[in-house]
């Protein structure tokens, strides 16, 4: 698995879903660079189980997103048209209708692969035929992107296992805190907590009050 962190998030243009309903061409990361932070999270498949339960989880706190300056967006290897039909369905019918965030198809893998969260890879046989390790959706990634467009957090969790929008939260707080304070943040840091300085004296005094 590729370290992206301290590395510019890979660029991409791609088809998306937008506000429920409006499929777009050539969505891309550039528009929000030097305007906001990013979290781009990707997700296995339309229409599946543990996947509509994070998507709506993290339209259940975009306004929390969206206080910090944070836009979401997430990817699968699904096509345009089959997030506009996942879309129309209801959540009780185990749809998702109501997300608003963008909703990119990644139908060419490319985008998946670049950000290395595909599942399997492509080989050729013995007999020069074309075959795959696995199932060639997303993992579940997660890449926490500042202003300038630099990957800050990355999280991949495999295909069964949902992800806590809480510490996607949490992790768009500590970034904005090392931003505005010029200080770090210690293990379980909350935006309610001190952080400390750099410093053999900041971490011995944060030590010496907790």
């Amino acid at each position: 698995m590729a370290v992206l962190v301290g590395k510019k998030a890979p660029s991409f243009k791609a088809s998306a879903v937008i506000n429920g309903e409006e499929i777009v061409e050539g969505f891309s990361l550039d528009q929000y660079l030097g305007k906001k932070y990013v979290i781009l999270f990707f997700y296995p498949k339309d229409f599946t189980f543990v996947c509509p339960t994070e998507l709506h989880a993290f339209q259940a706190k975009l306004a929390e997103f969206e206080k910090r300056d944070t836009a979401v967006v997430a990817v699968s290897t699904d096509t345009e048209q089959s997030h506009w039909g996942w879309l129309q369905l209801p959540k009780d019918k185990g749809g998702i209708e109501g997300i608003t965030y963008p909703i990119v198809a990644d139908t060419n893998k490319t985008i998946s692969a670049n950000y290395d969260v595909l599942n399997g890879e492509y080989f050729y046989d013995e007999n020069n035929q074309m075959q795959a390790t696995a199932e060639l959706v997303a993992y579940r990634g997660l890449f926490l992107i500042n202003k300038e467009g630099v990957v800050m957090h990355q999280l991949v969790n495999h295909l069964p296992l949902g992800r806590n929008i809480d510490e996607a939260l949490r992790m768009v707080d500590s970034l904005i805190f090392l931003e505005t304070k010029g200080e770090v943040c210690p293990a379980n840091w909350t935006k309610e907590q001190d952080g400390l300085k750099a410093t053999h004296d900041g971490i011995a005094d944060y030590l010496a009050k907790h």
